[in-house]
């Protein structure tokens, strides 16, 4: 394996981000084969050196990990639930590495899920400023009125955190099932804290079911409480729609 920087080699291992791998450099935190190395210039093979940070050997790359979940109803988006409800990563088996879910679906709600130890990919996933579209079945109670539904496509005002009303951005919305209670495919391009919940109500409809269908170039293909890694080509496309450069192992 050809020599590489040492903050390079660190942030790879998943111990630090590369800035904060300089700072370790530099403080004298990092040794490689029992010399203790301060330049940032240094160069390493992470496969033949023993490179050490804070006295503790590294491992080596960390290999990323992507996975479609289709999250049932009942398990929250959480590593942990304090109440003791069934999170989704129970329903995770052979995965071999710790993952983490990107974004939340609420307790409620089902559909795909993303999961991975990539944080570069989900930081930049779960900020507003990636414009990923979502797309989701939601079942309402009642019928929207034409006008109701214009409002929706074009923005509402929703409760946020501390007493704020913050307005959502521009859904695409159609009609999929009409009946007294019915379905449509609703497309946002952001993730408010249950946004979909909020913005039917703002029209005086209680959402009775939310199903998460696709995100990105992503689409719902196993069934409720299975999950598949994510092919090289898939996470190549995720990437690109972040901008971010694929590395798919």
């Amino acid at each position: 394996m050809p020599a590489e920087r040492l903050q390079k080699i660190i942030a790879a291992a998943g111990i630090a981000s590369r800035r904060r791998a300089e700072a370790l450099i530099t403080g004298g935190a990092v040794s490689v084969n029992g010399q203790v190395v301060t330049a940032l210039g240094t160069k390493a093979d992470a496969e033949n050196d023993h490179i050490r940070v804070n006295g503790k050997l590294l491992r080596g790359a960390q290999r990323h990990v992507y996975l479609l979940l289709n999250k049932p109803k009942g398990y929250v988006t959480t590593v942990s639930d304090p109440e003791g409800r069934p999170t989704v990563m129970n329903l995770l088996r052979g995965v071999g590495e710790r993952v983490y879910p990107v974004g939340r679906l609420d307790y409620a709600s089902e559909g795909l899920l993303l999961l991975t130890n990539d944080g570069d990919l989900a930081s930049k996933l779960m900020k507003a400023a990636s414009h990923v579209p979502k797309t989701y079945l939601v079942k309402v109670a009642g019928v929207p009125s034409p006008e109701a539904l214009a409002k929706l496509r074009s923005g509402v005002f929703i409760p946020a955190e501390r007493g704020r009303r913050v307005k959502t951005a521009p859904a695409r919305i159609r009609a999929i099932r009409e009946a007294e209670n019915p379905w449509y495919e609703v497309t946002l391009i952001e993730g408010k804290n249950r946004q979909l919940r909020l913005m039917f109500e703002e029209t005086g409809h209680h959402v009775e079911k939310i199903k998460r269908v696709r995100y990105g170039p992503l689409e719902l293909d196993v069934p409720p409480g299975e999950f598949r890694r994510l092919t090289p080509r898939e996470v190549a496309r995720l990437k690109s729609v972040t901008s971010l450069k694929s590395s798919a192992k």
